[in-house]
């Protein structure tokens, strides 16, 4: 994929009035590209306390899963053109994903891939508490050669998971993305993803890879936060902190979550981050865009599985 140099974003500083200047040269149609992966969620909710070498009677159930696959699900959900892109296994799994998606109204440019479709198995505890168990498959497996220009082009916010930037070759064909995105004026979207995964990537190096991509919007949960161990406000215009059942912070302003009997907790960080980048690109606030996203993340937890049902 061939994309000219980075042009650098203009505006740098959160101040609001400089975050609707922003919002008022975006006047195309509002499109969200992710990238990122498309996997097979496997929720399993177990009735009671899990029997160690026996069976214990469980909820389980199939459907689709992926950070960056989600959060499309639910940004389309709200009504706005949102595109996929990932590299799926050419395999049963990987065409039943896709179809799911494009039925939701996702448009999704799916790079077709020997290997197989990755799973996650999500174990949900009594108290909404999740582990997650990862295989990506095929997904991580995309390079920047398998991109097309165009993908990007009309993007008016690019969403990256931390996943996609935590192995090659994906984070390569992130990066590229990005150089892309930004030579069309669009803007960038960051969630940190995991703990884990950022403690495994390097809390330092990840840090000076968020300053030099420089996101408008970068979110990330407490603990997210703390593994990082620097200020969120320094490395992205508008830094938004998860605080899942309390919330959720913005320029020190906590935004409460309303108080649900939640059913299944996967996907709420995804509906989240979808409802405040539509509200923000629609000219909201950063504080109004919590609020509705706030809002959105505690209906998601009424549902079963990671996606609106």
């Amino acid at each position: 994929m061939r994309l000219a140099r980075q042009r650098q974003p203009q505006l740098r500083d959160p101040g609001l009035p400089q975050l609707r200047y922003a919002l008022r040269r975006y006047s195309r149609q509002v499109l969200i590209v992710s990238i990122g992966d498309l996997l097979l969620d496997i929720a399993i909710v177990p009735e009671g306390q899990l029997q160690p070498d026996d069976d214990s009677p469980a909820t389980i159930t199939l459907g689709g899963g992926g950070q960056a696959a989600n959060f499309c699900a639910w940004t389309a959900s709200l009504g706005d053109p949102a595109r996929l892109v990932a590299r799926v296994g050419d395999d049963e799994t990987g065409r039943r994903l896709v179809a799911d998606l494009e039925g939701r109204g996702v448009e999704v440019r799916a790079v077709w891939a020997p290997e197989p479709t990755g799973a996650i198995a999500v174990l949900v505890d009594q108290d909404g508490r999740r582990t997650m168990a990862t295989y990506r498959g095929a997904s991580a497996g995309l390079s920047p050669d398998d991109l097309d220009e165009d993908w990007f082009r009309d993007a008016r916010l690019l969403h990256v998971p931390a996943y996609s930037l935590f192995v090659e070759p994906i984070a390569g064909a992130a990066r590229a993305a990005i150089r892309s995105v930004r030579d069309s004026k669009g803007m960038l979207a960051i969630d940190l993803s995991s703990a884990a995964g950022l403690r495994g990537y390097g809390p330092s190096r990840m840090a000076y890879v968020l300053a030099r991509l420089k996101p408008e919007v970068l979110f990330a949960t407490e603990v997210e936060a703390a593994t990082l161990a620097v200020p969120l406000d320094s490395l992205a215009q508008v830094p938004v902190l998860k605080l899942g059942r309390q919330g959720c912070r913005v320029f020190g302003r906590t935004i409460p979550a309303p108080e649900v009997q939640a059913i299944d907790p996967t996907g709420a960080g995804d509906a989240f981050a979808a409802a405040f980048c539509s509200a923000w690109l629609r000219g909201a606030t950063p504080v109004e865009s919590a609020e509705q996203a706030v809002q959105a993340a505690s209906r998601s937890v009424l549902l079963a599985g990671a996606r609106p049902s």
